[in-house]
């Protein structure tokens, strides 16, 4: 039998707190909705952590029993404590996987993570979204069929400031004619990082079986896969050094 992968799925859950029309669509909160989809696989381990919990709900002990760790944020992204960003950072270093969510691109962790300013351009208008898979072959979209469409969705356009991602798996096509690069994915140190881009808070995203498949492949796909880690700094040399 396989070893599980531990998750937490982590989120602000501040707007379904504060704005009706977003606690109808997520009564349970966005977090939720984003583990019960992970919940369907059984071997994965699922846990939620929001941001008014003491330390975000991301100790050092959580982090360190964590394999990978989702991420949406939107409305308050400067309440993160740096010394948490900072935690977060070193796990991904050390090989724990991150899968950021829509708004979360403008979040301290993937902005660190880049070392870029992560803006672009965006709309709210519930415009139709058309998600193509252009690697089919990679993991992260197996079972994706060509192309799948959300109905309402906010739109985000080019330019995405990012650095060039290592594999480009999923372009979008919005209804107001922009294009976006939503599914990047990223090598920092040993840990791997997922950016996926549908996710607004006004709209049922996260219960689309295609957005909670696209979730549950990266998830697999972040997952640290057991190498051993590099030895770094000074060493004993492994022959005899004559010269």
């Amino acid at each position: 039998m396989s070893k599980s992968i531990n998750v937490t799925v982590w989120s602000e859950y501040r707007h379904e707190k504060s704005h009706e029309e977003v606690a109808r669509v997520y009564p349970k909160g966005m977090h939720e909705a984003i583990a019960e989809g992970l919940r369907a696989y059984p071997e994965y381990s699922v846990r939620t952590a929001t941001l008014d919990e003491p330390e975000h709900g991301l100790t050092q002990e959580v982090l360190d029993s964590t394999d990978v760790l989702t991420w949406w944020g939107h409305m308050a992204h400067h309440e993160v404590s740096d010394a948490i960003v900072e935690r977060v950072r070193q796990r991904v270093w050390a090989g724990m996987g991150l899968i950021v969510l829509h708004s979360g691109h403008f979040s301290k962790i993937f902005k660190a993570l880049m070392g870029t300013g992560c803006n672009l351009k965006w709309r709210e208008a519930n415009e139709k979204e058309r998600l193509w898979v252009i690697n089919p072959g990679h993991p992260i979209v197996a079972g994706i069929e060509e192309y799948f469409e959300l109905p309402h969705e906010e739109m985000y356009g080019e330019h995405f400031d990012i650095p060039a991602p290592d594999e480009l798996v999923l372009v979008s096509w919005f209804e107001g004619g922009e294009i976006f690069r939503s599914g990047c994915c990223f090598t920092r140190g040993a840990g791997k990082i997922f950016y996926f881009r549908p996710g607004h808070e006004t709209y049922p995203t996260y219960f689309d079986a295609n957005v909670r498949k696209v979730i549950g492949n990266a998830v697999r796909w972040a997952a640290p896969n057991g190498n051993h880690e590099p030895i770094r700094g000074n060493v004993k040399p492994l022959e005899i050094i004559r010269s």
